[in-house]
């Protein structure tokens, strides 16, 4: 086991997952979709900061995601902690700021699952300001294509901040029958046509409305939009 791997692990059994389990009361449906070895692409639906959390444990995997770079470059003993964190865990730094980062992506998504890695991704690009299911982006479907890696569509629920702690729903897992790319032209409408099919399939599973449209970054209520 790779030392993420163990991480993820104690993190999965200890540190993080017996929280979520007395916090969300996870429902895990359709695990028996997600091969125990070899390469695997996740593509969730991405509603709150936690989504990645309850991904990766009911996924029992360790599961890679692109990470933004500035949680590598953290300042400050919660920097540090989070930088910690974000390595130990295996999580894959990207500026997303530079006008490679689309391809810079593509690559480390690749390097992943070329290692029988499992890629989790949130095909929005980041999370919804709304509720509503936005437009996905094509990266994901572009590396399975490019890769051969079964394409796994996952439906969460019940993760948004909405209302405190009692009353809050059960936060629900859903693990899709893979996504059948067969006969996709690798050009950019058989690529969009695929993506819109993988996001129509979580939105059909969640009952989020469609958005045919790319959400806005998230910002916090305090946070400048300059």
């Amino acid at each position: 086991m790779s030392l993420a791997g163990a991480v993820q692990f104690l993190c999965r059994t200890v540190l993080i997952g017996p929280v979520l389990r007395v916090v969300g009361r996870p429902e895990i449906v359709g695990r028996e979709h997600v091969p125990r070895r070899g390469a695997v692409i996740l593509a969730a639906n991405h509603l709150a900061a936690i989504d990645s959390l309850h991904l990766a444990l009911a996924a029992r995997r360790c599961v890679h995601f692109l990470a933004k770079d500035e949680y590598f470059e953290s300042r400050g003993a919660r920097g540090r902690m989070v930088r910690w964190f974000m390595a130990a865990t295996g999580q894959i730094p990207v500026d997303r700021a530079g006008g490679d980062s689309a391809r810079q992506a593509v690559r480390a998504a690749v390097e992943i699952l070329r290692r029988d890695g499992v890629w989790g991704i949130h095909p929005e690009g980041t999370r919804s300001p709304d509720g509503a299911m936005y437009r996905g982006r094509t990266g994901t479907v572009r590396v399975a294509l490019a890769t051969g890696a079964p394409l796994i569509p996952v439906a969460i629920t019940a993760t948004a901040p909405s209302r405190g702690l009692r009353g809050r729903e059960r936060v629900r897992v859903e693990f899709l029958p893979p996504l059948d790319l067969r006969g996709v032209d690798a050009d950019a409408v058989g690529i969009r046509a695929a993506t819109d099919a993988l996001m129509d399939a979580i939105a059909a599973r969640t009952g989020q409305r469609r958005v045919d449209d790319y959400a806005r970054r998230w910002r916090r209520p305090d946070e400048s939009a300059a």
